[in-house]
């Protein structure tokens, strides 16, 4: 009898993507495999739907497909279903009323335990809702199947202390718990070990890491004890606060060699009066003087940003002051978000919600504004040499091209000229860049040189035992898919 299938549909934040390893790790563990690429929908054995609710759609995106899979549940009977992840843990028993045909409902601290409740609904033949209100076990203890085998998540917390008025994040993750220090380093060790290059540091407020642990720097000392790992070629973290953006992390960031010259650091917005209706703990010139300072620590630095339009009340000078900033910092790019009401959050309620048309015609601007801005950056970058790590899965139009892409140091997208040579996803290849675009660059030319790496080594490997190929297979076939290093935030939240 063969193994049965699962699969697991993401939505949200990096926090979630991350936990979807975790799910697919247990889930392997416990004997399930990942249902092939090209699988249909309803095909798999198990789908697990890891949520968000930082939208004010979220849910109806569930409904409407729990609604798809109903038929065919009733059509392969021993199918089952599970929900998980932040809508799970808000609309708790809401799910199984209005989709009794779901059988598994776990919350956002104990994704551990799906294995066992979706045995117990399959004996018991009835639906099976866990949730759990504080933290069990920290989740990096968990299985994990990585996307990558040369890129990494590391988590280094979990929750949130901040009490944005937009958000319902913290909520449901609850109050921020720290990693042990030496628990982290002993992680990072080890996927070096097994051939990753990159990791990216994780939290939900990631440089607010020590509050929990008593230690106001434990943040950059991280970062530094990270440059001591032999064979970690970048470092990156995600998603950091201007309020806990201390002077120590900007010259840990400068000084270690591995920490890559790139920030995301969301703004949200540039006016002060908005900024303090959002419950957001710094202003405008706060958030410019860290720039300021970290341009001043990197030059070559690449800073993004999320940015929301439309909070209420926000007036047309509120919104003018988001422009100045946009102006001033001259991000590379900025994930920029119209306001959803998230049900359950203070700004829901608040009076002064502005008229769609307000809000569509103000993010028009901000975006046009921020593609001028973000191509006349790229623009800066012709004909300089870049190291650019392959990766996998950044370029769709990279067969139709003949090129493949990757990500600079400052993690700007690069598409480059395929070198004679075999290069596979986790190498490193030289490039001298020839044409911007707003959003990627371009490497024409022939390439300087090729790095072969540990990392590719370990994509082939797996590549090998995944696809069941020769060994020798190359980029530009079928493979598994692997995110970027640093996706787009998912969501205006950013969930920090």
């Amino acid at each position: 009898m063969s193994a049965k299938t699962y699969e697991v549909r993401t939505y949200g934040c990096q926090m979630n993507v991350h936990d979807s390893e975790r799910l697919s790790g247990l889930l392997e563990g416990a004997g399930y495999v990942r249902a092939p690429e090209g699988t249909g929908e309803g095909e798999a054995d198990i789908v697990v739907f890891n949520t968000c609710a930082v939208r004010e759609n979220a849910d109806n995106r569930l409904y409407g497909n729990l609604g798809r899979l109903a038929p065919v549940k009733a059509r392969r009977p021993g199918m089952q279903i599970a929900v998980g992840g932040c809508l799970a843990q808000k609309d708790r028993d809401t799910i199984v009323k209005k989709a009794p045909w779901v059988d598994v409902v776990f919350g956002t601290h104990n994704i551990g335990s799906l294995p066992v409740l979706l045995e117990r609904a399959r004996v018991q033949e009835e639906a099976q809702v866990e949730i759990a209100e504080s933290l069990e076990a920290f989740p990096s203890t968990l299985p994990t199947r990585r996307e990558s085998a040369y890129a990494a998540w590391v988590s280094i917390s979990v929750g949130c202390n901040n009490t944005c008025t937009f958000c319902i994040v913290p909520a449901l993750r609850g109050k921020e718990k720290d990693r042990r220090p030496g628990d982290i380093l002993a992680e990072v060790e080890a996927l070096v070990a097994e051939g990753v290059t990159e990791i990216t540091l994780l939290g939900q407020n990631v440089n607010a890491y020590g509050s929990d642990i008593g230690d106001r720097e434990a943040f950059s000392k991280l970062l530094r004890a990270c440059g001591n790992v032999e064979g970690l070629e970048r470092v990156r973290f995600t998603s950091p606060h201007p309020r806990d953006f201390t002077d120590d992390v900007i010259a840990a960031m400068a000084e270690t060699e591995n920490v890559m010259p790139q920030l995301h650091m969301p703004l949200q917005s540039g006016s002060d009066t908005v900024l303090k209706a959002m419950r957001r703990s710094y202003r405008q010139e706060r958030y410019l003087g860290i720039i300021e300072k970290v341009r001043a620590a990197m030059p070559d630095a690449a800073i993004s940003t999320d940015i929301i339009v439309g909070f209420p009340g926000e007036t047309d000078e509120d919104f003018e002051q988001t422009l100045h900033v946009v102006r001033e910092a001259r991000f590379a790019q900025a994930f920029t978000f119209q306001y959803s009401k998230r049900p359950g959050t203070p700004a829901a309620e608040m009076d002064g919600q502005l008229p769609k048309a307000v809000v569509q015609e103000r993010y028009e601007r901000l975006v046009a504004l921020q593609e001028e801005i973000s191509w006349e950056e790229n623009k800066k970058q012709v004909g300089r040499t870049l190291e650019v790590l392959v990766a996998e899965g950044e370029g769709r139009k990279d067969d139709a091209t003949r090129r493949l892409s990757g990500r600079a140091p400052d993690n700007r997208l690069v598409h480059f000229t395929r070198p004679d040579e075999p290069v596979r996803p986790g190498d490193v290849v030289t490039v001298d860049i020839t044409y911007a675009a707003p959003h990627h660059l371009l490497a024409e030319g022939p390439a300087r040189g090729v790095r072969r790496t540990r990392a590719g080594d370990a994509w082939e490997r797996r590549n090998a035992a995944e696809e069941k190929k020769p060994a020798g297979v190359m980029l530009g076939l079928p493979t598994i898919g692997a995110p970027a290093p640093v996706p787009a935030p998912a969501n205006g939240c950013g969930c920090d």
